[in-house]
């Protein structure tokens, strides 16, 4: 029984981060400038995966983040790489963009699970865990993404925008995600710990 209540709450977070990653890989294709900033829409939805990792490792534990992030990547390829064409991209673009997406979010989200870990088990403030990781966090994954789908890229536009669109990516992802993610994290983490009894 327990196993299966188990199994069905790693099955939910899958599904959960799934769901993310495909909405912002959809977004990742539409371009937005703010006051000259070059950025895209996926900014204000990625940081919810770092979010949802955060809960996962601080409630559930490390192990748990990790078989999620696990069993997360290669639906993340096929949900990316599905997005894309249906969008109308090549397929060679939707393949690396779909590898591209799912290898930043695989790499950025483990070392998110260990940063995190070793901040929450040397200090004692809530806050600083979540906050550190998503600043770590969302640096990686834009960085991996940006590079690994649009170095030398066929989208001259990308190819030639790429790290000046991840620097602005990244730095917008940190901000919306200490603004608004961390104190969301805050209150969900106090409700579950009255809750559940959670230490």
């Amino acid at each position: 029984m327990i196993k299966k209540t188990f199994n069905k709450v790693i099955l939910r977070l899958v599904f959960l981060q799934v769901v993310i990653i495909t909405i912002s890989n959809f977004l990742v294709s539409i371009p937005l400038e703010i006051i000259g900033i070059k950025l895209t829409w996926s900014a204000f939805t990625f940081p919810l995966v770092v979010l949802a990792t955060d809960l996962t490792i601080r409630i559930l534990g490390k192990s748990v983040a990790r078989k999620t992030i696990a069993i997360t990547y290669p639906f993340a390829i096929l949900t990316s790489i599905a997005i894309l064409l249906y969008e109308g991209s090549l397929m060679s673009v939707s393949l690396r963009i779909g590898f591209a997406s799912a290898t930043a979010y695989a790499i950025s989200t483990l070392l998110d699970v260990y940063v995190f870990q070793i901040i929450r088990e040397n200090y004692k403030a809530w806050w600083l865990a979540p906050g550190i990781s998503t600043v770590f966090a969302n640096i990686i994954d834009s960085y991996i993404f940006f590079f690994t789908a649009f170095l030398n890229s066929d989208d001259i536009y990308m190819a030639e925008n790429w790290i000046e669109i991840a620097g602005s990516q990244s730095l917008i992802k940190i901000v919306i995600g200490l603004i608004f993610f961390l104190p969301i994290y805050g209150i969900i983490l106090n409700y579950l710990v009255k809750k559940f009894k959670i230490k």
